[in-house]
């Protein structure tokens, strides 16, 4: 999974600098968004397991948003979605992502050995140093990578975080006269990288953890609060949150409604952020590493409400009017 967040934070980076996330203005509608659609299916969960502490520790499960799933999904419409919309989702699955990282770096620490943690400190300074220098050499930072990523793994911090924090390092040149240069060495490793992230690690990691047994299981298995929770925060709750945040941010005139996007599309996109498989599934593992009951009910859980959200979200999108001048 380190693969898999050092591939996110390099798509992070290049969207913040110099993508569809560069202005501020441009992440006002994704960042409200985003928001609404971790805080409050965070707080649902939180309300039907209050009394609870061991399941409570799963509250951020319902709050994530696979981005190749969901843009998956929406590349399948073809064009009866406008690009503008694919965008939004883009950026708003992007920073839904950064929220999650957050949320695994401070609430899923173990005990930190601050020998490791400060030789972790010292590593990345040294890679920020060399970027500010303007090192370009990716091997050196690979290198360095490979022993950030080993102190950060003895030092008590998830391991997964050291290749957010690699991403971030690597050097994207970005001006008005090249923007997005394509021979940089952040381009260059995410291309190199994105094959084995998209048809291996994920892959991989998801038929490796999405496996439950249903020996014994009845229906009465979906009422269990960590099911329930997961499964109503990401179909139910996940979409009201995101599409009542953008209806708002519209209305209130702090940012535009995408581009050729009627309302009932835009209520389908907030569906299909209701997709959280590989980043729920990590969260949940990582939330209840000893249980394999409760594993088994976040893995119910983030099945039934992905599934169900990519099904509804592909029918409302497939039938939704668009707007005047769509194209």
């Amino acid at each position: 999974m380190a693969v898999f967040f050092l591939l996110a934070g390099l798509e992070i980076k290049r969207e913040l600098i110099d993508g569809q996330l560069s202005t501020w203005p441009r992440r006002v509608l994704p960042g409200v968004a985003a928001a609404g659609g971790m805080i409050a299916p965070a707080l649902v969960y939180i309300a039907l397991n209050t009394g609870t502490p061991e399941t409570l520790r799963g509250w951020a499960i319902p709050a994530a948003t696979d981005i190749a799933f969901a843009l998956g999904v929406l590349a399948l419409l073809g064009p009866r979605v406008p690009v503008s919309l694919k965008i939004f989702l883009t950026a708003l699955a992007i920073i839904d992502d950064l929220g999650a990282v957050a949320i695994i770096a401070v609430f899923y620490t173990t005990e930190l050995a601050l020998l490791w943690l400060g030789l972790a400190g010292v590593t990345l300074a040294i890679l920020v140093a060399l970027n500010r220098t303007g090192v370009t050499r990716l091997s050196i930072y690979l290198v360095l990578g490979a022993l950030l990523w080993s102190f950060v793994l003895r030092s008590g911090v998830h391991a997964t975080l050291a290749g957010v924090a690699l991403a971030f390092t690597i050097p994207l040149r970005a001006s008005p006269v090249a923007p997005g240069d394509e021979s940089s060495p952040l381009h260059r490793l995410e291309h190199a990288i994105q094959p084995w992230g998209a048809f291996a690690v994920v892959p991989f990691f998801g038929f490796a953890n999405a496996g439950v047994s249903l020996a014994g299981m009845s229906w009465v298995a979906l009422l269990h609060p960590v099911t329930l929770g997961v499964a109503a925060g990401l179909f139910i709750v996940k979409q009201a949150g995101i599409f009542l945040c953008v209806w708002a941010t519209v209305k209130l005139g702090l940012a535009q409604r995408p581009e050729h996007a009627s309302w009932p599309q835009i209520y389908g996109v907030a569906l299909l952020a209701g997709i959280g498989f590989t980043m729920s599934l990590f969260i949940g593992l990582l939330a209840f590493p000893d249980s394999a009951a409760l594993q088994d009910a976040v893995k119910v859980g983030v099945l039934a409400g992905s599934l169900v959200s990519a099904l509804v979200g592909a029918l409302v999108l497939g039938v939704a009017p668009r707007r005047a001048g769509a194209v």
